[in-house]
């Protein structure tokens, strides 16, 4: 049987939901003219290929070869189909293909219900997928929304997926939002440009499911698959997008059909047949006619669904009958039991928080003819799709979606505001529904205001005595909501609002009848939290002294160090109340929470002020173990001098005291310092001191402290048995609740195999390291950590997910110190590369915080600087980025370093001695053997790297190689360098296109 015929037995092939895999070659006409002898058989060998990927993932193969040269197969499970497209085009890319051919595959994926006919598929859900196949380039995989949704939590180890916006497809009136999988041996996602729209488009995301669903609403009105008309019910609460859903779906059709509005409006004495009254200016006719002459009920609601009736294609939009007048909901309850005698989409939208249960809409609803009845209930919008609307505003994401909770309206009216805080179209929208419910209620509002956790029932009671009506007046008027045991605002940017509003002294009495009550309700163990941020609004000074530092306490103890900070700030002001030895125990607290939270700056100021208080009780211990912290600290704020002064200024004071856990510590940090500077011998001894120590004591935090400075220093020279060092650290941490210790031993044991490229320990150490540090909410080592992924994924030719790390560790709230270098260097790495203008700040913005003597971030940068030069023709300029560091990485001997500094410099022809041992694929490039270099490169798996070795060579094929491994990767500005070079090498009349 030949590949493509049909069987004699064909499988049963899959109904209901299912996957589509399309491929198509792109191109394939002019390959067949420039390789006629070689298409045939690379086309029935790119067909064997196909076949045997599908059916190993559970796939149908339907059509080997349709029209042209594409294939179209099916699955049932669309996380089997993705895991196909991406085996696909890797082994296409293996494929030693004859006659140097190659054969660019687009992919696309769409979900969808099959229409299965006579053993073969047809129907909307095919096209659509066909269509999407024509917008994909060779070597991509693009994936419809409805596929994306299905794997976007069990994508294949490696990928992700890369948001390429709606686009509009040939032939179809619907745009398709589309996304494109991201994997390094796939090509960078492709640009498209985003498709014409209406002037609600730029605002509209994170509706596709519930527009979709209007659409298969109205597909089926038109196609004649539904019974007769149908009706759409669109509810949510006021501003989460119900009219813009609306408006979106009718820039949609327009062309599809005819559409007629109307409006409920919130009047005293609502108008009769509002709605109906708009349609008719709009129908014009008998319809209008009877309304004008205030004809009869019966004859207006007939003249109606008469113009229903006519041949065009209708939709009736309802908007607003939480609002509709007695009359009104008549006539829906008239259209709802005639809707199958029309070819009508009726959608009504209403609010479904403002229904009490009395409300009269509910029964025209349940007496709906329920299988004519699509119910769409808008939610909050994601995380996601807030952060998409924020950065369309060129606005930061964070906390948006928690201060609006997910409402539209709210989302664009803050995004949309020039000054920060509450919106003022919000705070008069609130403050009107405020000032439209009694006195008493209004009470309630007020007091719930300054409660930002929300008031239980009992608290508002004790504080306020309330009649049930005033509450029950706040609920439905939509300001407050009820749970079950307690009320609060609906969203926060409401309660913000109302709080805004009041007075300074109204809102300070509030706060005080608030803590009047928490604090006496001894029974109820009221949130030590809540007291303190009471006390703190009151202006309360004893009650903060009083629950503030127990507050921070509580918070540390479970990682939130950040909440901790917070509330050792709030007692600053009155800290010299305090009796000096409880001050310094407080500073003490208050510069370790700040630490963990990535707070350098913040942290060696309280540690400071410590130091000062202990050095003058005369406490030698309290102050060796000041000073010991206080050069961790300045070490951490970046400033090595100081951490060197004070780590030998706490030796000194603890030495003579006899020995004890403070100078163990002391010795260790000691290690700390001489192992961050490479000089491993004296870290080895340092180490080696406080471990016999810590054993003599029975000492675990020192022990563990030690234990990975040893580990650390072996890997860094090389010697991978430190790794047992770091494991045995981490368990010791682990055992005796030191988090900070057990993170430092994993973020050491992943963050130098990245260093020294070990790149089979490094992702996965990385990954364990990251998810340790953020479940314990280290926001400082959080930074380090992505950072270095950052760069792991830039080598490894996952760019996409680089810049994705790279930003993510740029956002975390992290003040000082030098971490945030390991996310600039790739950061800027990825700009240069691409020929992005920014990469000259970024690279700048890494210089400035690296340390003025600390290797490892001094080398990255160099290297990165010296790389952006040599991309931008400035070779010059390459030798006097390269040349110092150069010289600090051979003191240091540091392998990795030395050698990408060296490799810089000899290729712009100032080579240097290299006394020291360097890693391998720069012993080969300095030794000049290219293809060896290469070789190295492709083992570790580095495409660009193997690139730039490809280059070095005087071989055209070998820079052709390079080009298209650059060209891949995106690397717009090192292709260009690499073109220039080739027509340099070139004679004249050879110059061509190089290709790609």
């Amino acid at each position: 049987m030949r590949l493509g015929d049909k069987p004699s037995h064909p499988p049963e092939l899959p109904e209901g939901i299912v996957t589509f895999l399309l491929t198509d070659i792109e191109g394939s006409t002019p390959l067949w003219e420039t390789h006629t002898a070689a298409m045939g058989p690379a086309l029935a060998r790119h067909e064997v290929i196909v076949a045997a990927v599908v059916a190993s993932h559970r796939g149908q193969l339907i059509k080997a070869r349709g029209e042209g040269d594409s294939t179209l197969s099916v699955f049932v499970r669309a996380t089997d189909a993705v895991a196909a497209a991406l085996a696909l085009q890797q082994a296409l890319a293996a494929e030693p293909w004859a006659d140097d051919i190659a054969l660019p595959t687009r992919v696309a994926l769409h979900s969808g219900e099959a229409e299965l006919r006579g053993g073969d598929y047809y129907g909307q859900t095919l096209n659509r997928a066909a269509r999407l196949r024509a917008l994909a380039q060779g070597g991509h995989i693009l994936l419809s929304q409805g596929t994306a949704e299905l794997v976007t939590d069990r994508l294949p180890p490696g990928t992700s997926l890369a948001d390429v916006g709606n686009q509009r497809l040939r032939g179809l009136s619907r745009p398709e939002h589309v996304f494109a999988l991201v994997h390094p041996d796939l090509g960078p996602p492709p640009q498209f440009r985003a498709p014409s729209a209406g002037p609600s488009a730029a605002a509209f995301v994170g509706r596709d499911a519930e527009l979709n669903r209007l659409d298969a609403a109205l597909e089926a009105v038109l196609a004649g698959t539904a019974v007769g008309g149908l009706v759409a019910l669109v509810a949510g609460e006021a501003g989460i997008g119900k009219s813009a859903l609306v408006r979106r779906f009718t820039e949609r059709h327009s062309a599809d059909a005819r559409f007629l509005f109307g409006a409920c409006d919130p009047l005293l004495t609502p108008r009769a047949l509002g709605p109906l009254h708009d349609i008719a200016r709009q129908t014009g006719g008998r319809l209008a006619e009877l309304l004008a002459s205030a004809g009869p009920r019966e004859a207006v609601f007939a003249a109606f669904l008469d113009q229903l009736a006519s041949p065009s294609q209708q939709v009736v939009v309802v908007e607003d009958a939480h609002w509709a007048d007695e009359a009104t909901l008549d006539l829906l309850v008239f259209l709802g039991r005639r809707l199958e005698q029309t070819k009508v989409l009726l959608i009504v939208t209403y609010r479904d928080d403002e229904l009490g249960a009395d409300h009269p809409l509910h029964a025209v609803i349940g007496s709906l003819p329920q299988e004519v009845v699509r119910r769409l209930r808008l939610r909050p919008l994601s995380e996601v799709a807030v952060a998409e609307l924020a950065r369309r505003a060129g606005r930061p994401a964070t906390g948006l979606r928690a201060l609006t909770g997910g409402n539209s309206l709210l989302v664009t009216e803050v995004l949309a505001a020039d000054e920060p805080g509450v919106p003022a179209t919000v705070r008069d929208l609130t403050l009107a529904r405020l000032r439209g419910l009694p006195a008493a209620a209004q009470q309630v509002v007020r007091l719930v205001s300054v409660i930002p956790t929300g008031a239980e029932l009992w608290l508002l009671k004790q504080a306020l005595h309330p009649e049930p009506s005033s509450v029950e007046a706040c609920l439905a008027a939509g300001l407050l909501v009820a749970e079950e045991s307690a009320v609060g605002f609906r969203h926060e940017l409401l309660r913000q609002a109302v709080e805004g509003s009041l007075s300074p002294l109204a809102r300070q009495q509030l706060h005080r009848q608030v803590l009047r009550v928490l604090s006496k309700a001894k029974e109820r163990r009221v949130d030590i939290a809540r007291l303190a941020h009471h006390a703190r609004q009151a202006d309360d000074t004893d009650a903060v002294l009083r629950y503030a530092p127990e507050a921070a306490r509580q918070a540390a103890a479970v990682a939130a160090h950040r909440e901790a900070v917070g509330h050792y700030r709030a007692v600053l002001p009155y800290v010299e109340r305090l009796a000096p030895p409880v001050q310094a125990d407080l500073l003490e607290a208050y510069s370790v929470e700040a630490y963990l939270s990535g707070l350098s700056s913040e942290a060696v100021s309280a540690r400071k002020a410590a130091v000062d208080l202990r050095e003058a009780a005369d406490d030698s211990e309290k102050l060796g173990e000041g000073l010991r912290w206080l050069s961790r600290l300045h070490w951490w704020d970046g400033n090595r001098q100081q951490a060197e002064a004070t780590a030998a200024r706490a030796i000194a004071v603890l030495e003579p005291l006899p020995p004890g856990h403070q100078l163990a510590m002391a010795y260790s940090n000691q290690a700390q310092l001489d192992m961050l500077a490479y000089r491993t011998e004296a870290a080895m001894g340092w180490a080696g001191r406080a471990i016999e120590l810590a054993r003599r004591l029975d000492d675990q935090e020192t022990l563990t402290h030690a234990l990975t400075n040893i580990g650390s220093a072996r890997l860094q020279s090389g010697d991978p048995g430190g790794r047992v060092e770091l494991e045995q650290a981490f368990q010791v941490a682990v055992g005796a609740g030191l988090e900070d210790h057990a993170a430092r031993a994993l973020i050491c044991l992943s963050t130098i195999a990245a260093e020294v490229r070990d790149y089979r320990h490094a992702r996965p150490e990385l990954d364990r390291a990251l998810a340790f540090v953020q479940a314990h909410e280290l926001a400082g080592y959080i930074q380090h950590v992505l950072g270095c992924r950052a760069r792991v994924r830039l080598d490894l030719g996952d760019w996409a997910g680089a810049e994705q790390d790279a930003r993510a560790a740029l956002a975390e709230p992290v003040q000082g110190g030098a971490m945030v270098v390991d996310a600039l260097v790739p950061l800027g790495l990825l700009q240069a590369r691409r020929g992005d203008p920014d990469a000259a700040a970024t690279l700048q913005e890494a210089t400035e915080r690296a340390f003025a003597t600390e290797l490892q971030w001094i080398g990255p940068v160099a290297a990165a600087r010296a790389e952006h030069a040599w991309l931008q023709g400035e070779e010059g300029r390459v030798a006097e980025e390269a040349a110092g560091p150069f010289e600090l990485a051979v003191r240091a001997g540091h392998p990795w370093f030395a050698g990408e500094l060296a490799f810089w410099l000899r290729l712009v022809g100032t080579p240097r001695p290299v006394p020291v041992e360097v890693a391998e694929p720069y012993r080969l490039l300095l030794a000049g053997d290219w293809r060896a270099a290469a070789d190295a490169w492709q083992e570790l798996g580095c495409p660009y790297q193997r690139a730039l070795a490809l280059a070095c060579g005087d071989q055209d094929k070998a820079l052709r190689e390079a080009v298209r491994l650059l060209d891949r990767l995106g690397a717009r500005q090192a292709v260009q360098r690499l073109r220039d070079r080739r027509r340099r090498l070139l004679a004249p009349a050879d110059d061509g296109p190089l290709d790609a």
